[in-house]
């Protein structure tokens, strides 16, 4: 579901998010007034007058804006760690939640995903993602690292991970899935 708000809202409680374009995080103090401009994939982007930008506010967060956290669809919401194949279907399933705010597309639909790498630390897993953007120019790369790093890092099992944006090969329209072509209205 997609929530926007034309009227500010007063964080309920202090809350970190990241910020739009930068990919750098800090903490926003409860009474802080927001605005919802999108919410896709359970994260929301929020108008920060008083910070001057946009900032992504995860989904566990919700309650500060007097949203519902989206509910657990995975086995990822039972805190067991996991491991092999089910740690990778899962961080699959991270990545379809992550979007580019201009894009109604997530960034494994787009093609941006190049690589994903998977290995066993003491304890838990780490995961390594080479993904790129539609464009060189984009100035979202590191928000939407930063967005995917975060939301691989809340998986159980999971200890380290990294989300490096590279630029070879090229992107190109082509990489989009089928389920992305449709969304987007591509033939």
């Amino acid at each position: 579901m997609e929530y926007r708000t034309d009227e500010p809202i007063k964080l309920r409680r202090d809350c970190q998010v990241v910020a739009v374009p930068a990919g750098h995080t800090l903490i926003l103090p409860q009474g802080t007034e927001v605005m919802i401009t999108q919410s896709l994939g359970g994260s929301f982007t929020l108008l920060v007058p008083s910070y001057g930008g946009l900032f992504r506010l995860s989904d566990h967060d919700a309650d500060a804006v007097g949203r519902e956290p989206r509910p657990a669809e995975t086995p990822a919401g039972s805190g067991e760690a996991l491991s092999g194949e089910a740690l990778e279907r899962e961080v699959w399933q991270m990545l379809k939640t992550c979007f580019d705010p201009e894009i109604p597309v997530n960034i494994v639909d787009l093609g941006l995903i190049y690589d994903l790498q998977i290995s066993t630390l003491s304890g838990g897993a780490r995961v390594d993602v080479k993904m790129t953007l539609t464009a060189q120019g984009c100035g979202m790369g590191t928000s939407i690292a930063a967005d995917a790093r975060n939301k691989i890092l809340d998986l159980p099992g999971v200890l380290e991970a990294d989300v490096l944006v590279v630029w070879d090969p090229p992107w190109t329209p082509e990489k989009i899935s089928p389920e992305g072509r449709a969304l987007l209205g591509i033939h």
